[in-house]
């Protein structure tokens, strides 16, 4: 325990500086700082990836919500529906001094249920307006998830190329990079 609290080791970073200290071309220092730029690009990659999750789940649940709305608004239909048959029955049933009663309810159930159904299409192009954005950031999410992805893999690379002062490892992390990048650019593109 040092003066200012605890100071934690991980696994292989006694090997790392060791490495970054006897390394004559001086590749461990410029990899440690990839490695710190990649970190911090990879966590911004990695809320990025969280945030477009959470949102696809919000626009999901709308969407969801409004297609119970739209469902309780054909219910409302058909109930309207179902009076306006009967209205339309009692027409033909019932004596001539009540047949103009129900011929105004049926002109009224018509009207009532234009309205209604407008209304239940209104809200089923929002529930597919809500469907459409959620698969959006869905997409969005998986290429933030990749792009994470890739810039962690590469800081592996990072690590294995200190280790072993292999030249392929040190492209390795290079190649992951710029993929793990060019995957969070188009994540931010929409792509």
């Amino acid at each position: 325990m040092s003066e200012h609290g605890f100071h934690v080791h991980g696994p292989h970073d006694h090997e790392l500086e060791h490495a970054a200290q006897h390394d004559p071309d001086g590749h461990a220092g410029q990899l440690a700082v990839i490695t710190a730029i990649l970190a911090t690009v990879g966590a911004i990659f990695s809320y990025m990836g969280g945030a477009t999750q959470a949102n696809a789940g919000l626009f999901k649940n709308d969407a969801a919500i409004r297609k119970t709305e739209a469902s309780n608004q054909w219910n409302y239909y058909q109930a309207k529906s179902s009076k306006q048959n009967l209205a339309e029955l009692a027409v033909e049933l019932a004596p001539e001094g009540r047949r103009a009663f129900y011929a105004e309810e049926i002109k009224r159930y018509k009207t009532e249920k234009a309205e209604i159904m407008t209304a239940a299409k209104k809200l089923e192009d929002e529930s597919t307006a809500f469907d459409k954005q959620s698969e959006e950031q869905m997409h969005q999410h998986h290429r933030w998830a990749q792009a994470t992805t890739a810039l962690s893999i590469s800081i592996a690379m990072a690590a294995i190329a200190l280790l072993t002062k292999r030249r392929w490892t040190e492209y390795a992390v290079y190649v992951m990079s710029v993929l793990g990048l060019g995957l969070g650019i188009a994540a931010w593109l929409h792509y």
